[in-house]
Protein backbone atom coordinates (compact mmCIF):
# COMPACT_ATOMS: atom_id res chain seq x y z
CA UNK A 1 0.00 0.00 0.00
CA UNK A 2 1.31 3.63 -1.05
CA UNK A 3 1.55 6.55 1.63
CA UNK A 4 -1.32 7.89 -0.25
CA UNK A 5 -3.86 5.71 0.52
CA UNK A 6 -5.87 7.74 2.64
CA UNK A 7 -9.15 8.74 3.91
CA UNK A 8 -10.59 11.52 1.80
CA UNK A 9 -9.90 9.98 -1.59
CA UNK A 10 -13.09 10.22 -3.80
CA UNK A 11 -13.91 8.68 -6.53
CA UNK A 12 -16.94 8.65 -9.66
CA UNK A 13 -17.39 5.79 -12.27
CA UNK A 14 -20.47 5.96 -14.99
CA UNK A 15 -21.87 2.71 -16.50
CA UNK A 16 -24.61 2.82 -19.07
CA UNK A 17 -26.65 -0.39 -17.94
CA UNK A 18 -27.01 -3.18 -21.04
CA UNK A 19 -29.85 -5.89 -21.15
CA UNK A 20 -26.83 -8.21 -19.51
CA UNK A 21 -27.13 -6.59 -16.59
CA UNK A 22 -30.57 -7.08 -15.78
CA UNK A 23 -32.69 -9.40 -13.62
CA UNK A 24 -33.52 -12.18 -15.61
CA UNK A 25 -29.21 -12.08 -16.72
CA UNK A 26 -28.13 -12.88 -12.89
CA UNK A 27 -29.04 -16.53 -13.24
CA UNK A 28 -30.54 -17.35 -16.94
CA UNK A 29 -30.89 -20.84 -14.69
CA UNK A 30 -33.72 -19.74 -13.05
CA UNK A 31 -36.89 -19.45 -13.85
CA UNK A 32 -37.98 -17.02 -11.24
CA UNK A 33 -35.40 -14.59 -12.22
CA UNK A 34 -36.13 -15.01 -16.09
CA UNK A 35 -39.87 -13.86 -15.09
CA UNK A 36 -38.42 -10.83 -12.79
CA UNK A 37 -38.54 -7.37 -14.82
CA UNK A 38 -35.97 -6.19 -17.22
CA UNK A 39 -34.53 -4.09 -14.37
CA UNK A 40 -31.04 -3.29 -13.40
CA UNK A 41 -30.34 -6.80 -10.99
CA UNK A 42 -29.12 -6.38 -7.15
CA UNK A 43 -26.37 -8.14 -7.53
CA UNK A 44 -25.02 -6.54 -10.32
CA UNK A 45 -25.47 -3.12 -8.70
CA UNK A 46 -23.22 -4.81 -6.07
CA UNK A 47 -20.67 -5.61 -8.12
CA UNK A 48 -20.50 -1.60 -10.06
CA UNK A 49 -20.41 -0.48 -6.47
CA UNK A 50 -17.27 -2.75 -6.13
CA UNK A 51 -15.75 -1.73 -9.02
CA UNK A 52 -15.70 1.87 -8.33
CA UNK A 53 -13.89 1.29 -5.07
CA UNK A 54 -11.20 -1.28 -6.63
CA UNK A 55 -10.86 1.55 -9.77
CA UNK A 56 -10.61 4.02 -6.46
CA UNK A 57 -7.79 2.39 -4.68
CA UNK A 58 -5.77 0.26 -7.68
CA UNK A 59 -3.75 3.13 -8.30
CA UNK A 60 -2.61 3.23 -4.38
CA UNK A 61 -1.44 0.01 -4.40
CA UNK A 62 0.95 -2.10 -6.03
CA UNK A 63 -1.39 -3.73 -8.54
CA UNK A 64 -1.53 -6.45 -9.25
CA UNK A 65 0.86 -7.80 -6.48
CA UNK A 66 -1.68 -5.75 -4.11
CA UNK A 67 -5.08 -6.19 -4.74
CA UNK A 68 -8.51 -5.36 -2.12
CA UNK A 69 -11.34 -7.79 -1.75
CA UNK A 70 -14.90 -7.04 -0.70
CA UNK A 71 -15.84 -8.32 2.95
CA UNK A 72 -19.22 -6.39 3.61
CA UNK A 73 -21.85 -4.65 2.03
CA UNK A 74 -24.28 -2.45 3.73
CA UNK A 75 -26.41 -0.75 1.15
CA UNK A 76 -29.95 -0.11 -0.24
CA UNK A 77 -31.84 -0.68 -3.82
CA UNK A 78 -34.36 1.69 -3.87
CA UNK A 79 -35.35 2.56 -7.66
CA UNK A 80 -35.48 0.45 -10.62
CA UNK A 81 -33.39 1.46 -13.68
CA UNK A 82 -33.88 -0.18 -17.02
CA UNK A 83 -30.79 -0.70 -19.68
CA UNK A 84 -30.00 2.13 -21.52
CA UNK A 85 -29.95 4.51 -18.33
CA UNK A 86 -26.37 5.52 -17.19
CA UNK A 87 -25.82 5.00 -13.80
CA UNK A 88 -23.12 7.27 -11.97
CA UNK A 89 -21.12 6.13 -8.92
CA UNK A 90 -19.99 8.02 -6.59
CA UNK A 91 -16.76 6.49 -3.67
CA UNK A 92 -15.37 7.99 -0.82
CA UNK A 93 -13.07 6.10 1.21
CA UNK A 94 -14.03 7.05 4.68
CA UNK A 95 -11.44 4.92 7.01
CA UNK A 96 -8.20 2.71 6.69
CA UNK A 97 -7.10 0.70 9.52
CA UNK A 98 -3.98 -1.09 8.46
CA UNK A 99 -5.54 -3.01 5.33
CA UNK A 100 -9.03 -3.05 5.95
CA UNK A 101 -10.20 0.15 3.61
CA UNK A 102 -14.09 1.70 4.61
CA UNK A 103 -15.96 3.33 1.89
CA UNK A 104 -19.28 5.33 1.52
CA UNK A 105 -21.00 4.45 -1.94
CA UNK A 106 -23.87 6.13 -3.73
CA UNK A 107 -25.47 5.69 -7.30
CA UNK A 108 -27.54 7.44 -9.22
CA UNK A 109 -29.28 6.58 -12.54
CA UNK A 110 -29.80 10.32 -13.63
CA UNK A 111 -33.58 9.99 -12.62
CA UNK A 112 -33.11 8.76 -9.07
CA UNK A 113 -31.18 8.25 -6.12
CA UNK A 114 -30.80 4.10 -6.43
CA UNK A 115 -28.34 2.91 -3.94
CA UNK A 116 -26.59 4.25 -0.87
CA UNK A 117 -24.78 2.67 2.13
CA UNK A 118 -20.83 1.60 2.80
CA UNK A 119 -18.51 -1.01 1.33
CA UNK A 120 -15.57 -2.73 2.86
CA UNK A 121 -12.60 -3.98 1.58
CA UNK A 122 -9.04 -5.57 2.65
CA UNK A 123 -6.22 -4.81 0.94
CA UNK A 124 -4.46 -8.81 -0.19
CA UNK A 125 -1.23 -10.16 -1.37
CA UNK A 126 -2.68 -11.25 -4.54
CA UNK A 127 -0.28 -14.96 -4.60
CA UNK A 128 -0.67 -15.40 -1.02
CA UNK A 129 -4.66 -15.26 -1.26
CA UNK A 130 -4.89 -17.45 -4.35
CA UNK A 131 -2.11 -20.36 -2.25
CA UNK A 132 -5.15 -20.36 0.40
CA UNK A 133 -7.79 -20.45 -1.82
CA UNK A 134 -5.79 -23.19 -3.62
CA UNK A 135 -5.50 -25.31 -0.25
CA UNK A 136 -8.86 -25.18 0.94
CA UNK A 137 -10.23 -25.99 -2.63
CA UNK A 138 -7.83 -29.25 -2.26
CA UNK A 139 -8.75 -29.83 1.03
CA UNK A 140 -12.22 -30.59 -0.14
CA UNK A 141 -11.17 -32.09 -2.88
CA UNK A 142 -13.22 -29.53 -5.05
Amino acid sequence: MKDSLKPGLEYAFRYRVPDSKTVPALYPESPEFQEMPKVLATGFLVGLLEWTCIQAVNPHLDWPREQSVGTRIQVDHTAATPPGLEVSVRVKLTEVDGRRLLFEVEAHDGIDRISQGTHERHVIDAARFAEQVKQKAESKNV
